[in-house]
């Protein structure tokens, strides 16, 4: 039983690499296309914005599409991936607290929200950083000469 224990253990560590790949691609690619989607639908997202009572509704439309679309990017190819969660992480706290707040009848109302698993994606790769497979990674392997994760 020990064998096959470290046997899996050991399978586990040679595909560490994958669940920070998976998590980037998939809320990069999201965000990247919600960006791109909004950019090229602006005046739908100013009036939506305006309709929720945002302050500023064309301006915060502009700054959120392209956010969404540069710091996307960023997640999904892994260049400064902690840094480039961060905002995307405070545009689905907006969205909930805005766009979503009226579905909320109890707090566990809040999990069953695609915003909340971007925020604890998002708030994963912050933590634990974009993993081997990352333009982070390279960069570091390759000009700092140390390890990154």
């Amino acid at each position: 039983m020990k064998e096959k224990i470290e046997c899996a253990r050991e399978l586990l560590a040679k595909i560490n690499w994958l669940p920070p790949l998976l998590a980037r691609i998939t809320v990069g690619a999201v965000f990247v296309e919600s960006g791109w989607g909004k950019l090229h639908d602006i005046e739908k997202v100013i009036g939506f914005f305006t309709t929720l009572g945002i302050p500023f509704p064309a301006a915060q439309a502009h700054f959120v599409a392209s956010t969404e679309l540069i710091a996307g990017a960023m997640v999904l190819f892994g260049v400064m991936t902690r840094l480039a969660s961060i905002p995307l992480i405070a545009i689905m706290v907006v969205a909930i607290i805005t766009a979503k707040s009226a579905e909320i009848t109890t707090f566990t109302d809040i999990f069953g929200f695609s915003e909340f698993l971007y925020i604890l994606l998002l708030g994963w790769l912050v933590v634990t950083g974009p993993g081997p497979l990352s333009i982070d990674s390279i960069f570091v392997k390759r000009f700092c000469n140390c390890k990154t994760s």
